[in-house]
């Protein structure tokens, strides 16, 4: 019999990502849905396929009902909250299967807790903005049991992502230990084109040129920014796509893995540090984008473009 399917956490990734599941997942039973604000979830449901969802406005049922129960919550906080109160229930032979970026410790210590009350455990962080989450272009990062790994394998390639990086039979921390180093490469990327844009504007290349040097050498997510940058998104949204306070917190985690073994990340320091200004400037509503403005602001310019 197909496993009920329960889906955990409508944040920016996890909207797309559930969406895709529920349209692409060839699900035999309506996922139910959970979101901590219940309207959230209502407002998807809307727009999701009629009968093939269902909204439940507590976490423990969300649980109880489902076999397989995936989560996507912002930070770490969240996620070890909602484990621990997912696991006050009767939980033994589900699986759990978490897409949060968080600290790889965090992500052992949930499949600890699951697994002392009788579950299993996957993790299953994704690569890749919002909008390849709605478009179903994620990348999958798989860690766990290869038993448990093959249950989750028929969700991810095809449905909510494009390709899968399989570390079967590793700990599940593995997974976000890379999510966690693979996302200094994206913050890093915008820290090189926010003072490459800065150096354009105030030597005279101008920014265009600079733009056109990198559509054609860097296709892909350097374009996407570069034109996120040029076109003052970074500034102009209400909703940021990566918000800088989860950026802080990535960057956070990945100098705390630096620091236990001896390696120095000055980008992501520098990074930080102007992900710091963002904060002070914009608060919760700034992007990682938005590095761009305290490169600008600490060059002489101004933080909007």
């Amino acid at each position: 019999m197909a496993p009920q399917l329960a889906w955990i956490g409508l944040g920016n990734m996890g909207r797309g990502m559930c969406k895709n599941l529920v349209e692409k997942g060839d699900l035999d039973k309506p996922l139910i849905i959970f979101n901590r604000t219940t309207k959230r979830a209502t407002d998807l449901q809307a727009k999701l396929p009629k009968g093939k969802s269902t909204v439940v406005e507590e976490l423990g049922e969300a649980v109880a009902k489902a076999d397989i129960i995936f989560t996507c919550l912002g930070d770490d906080q969240a996620i070890s909250d909602t484990i621990s109160t997912a696991v006050k229930s009767d939980v033994k032979g589900k699986l759990f299967v978490d897409c949060s970026t968080v600290h790889p410790d965090t992500t052992n210590e949930l499949a600890k807790t699951v697994e002392e009350h009788g579950a299993h455990f996957v993790a299953c962080p994704v690569f890749g903005a919002p909008a390849m989450a709605e478009g179903g272009q994620l990348v999958c990062v798989l860690a766990g049991q290869k038993s448990l790994v093959d249950k989750v394998k028929p969700y991810c390639k095809g449905v909510i992502g494009r390709a899968e990086i399989d570390f079967s039979d590793q700990a599940p921390g593995k997974a976000t230990h890379l999510k966690i180093i693979g996302n200094t490469f994206i913050l890093n990327m915008v820290e090189t084109l926010s003072e490459g844009h800065a150096l354009a504007e105030k030597s005279g290349l101008g920014s265009e040129n600079l733009h056109n040097f990198i559509e054609t050498m860097f296709p892909g997510p350097y374009t996407a920014y570069s034109g996120r940058l040029m076109g003052g998104d970074y500034y102009k949204r209400d909703e940021p796509l990566f918000g800088v306070d989860l950026a802080r917190k990535d960057a956070k985690h990945a100098l705390g893995l630096a620091n236990a073994c001896g390696v120095k990340m000055r980008d992501v320091e520098v990074a930080d540090a102007h992900l710091a200004e963002v904060q002070k400037v914009q608060g919760s509503k700034g992007d990682i984008a938005s590095i761009y403005g305290a490169v600008r602001q600490e060059s002489g310019l101004k933080y909007e473009n």
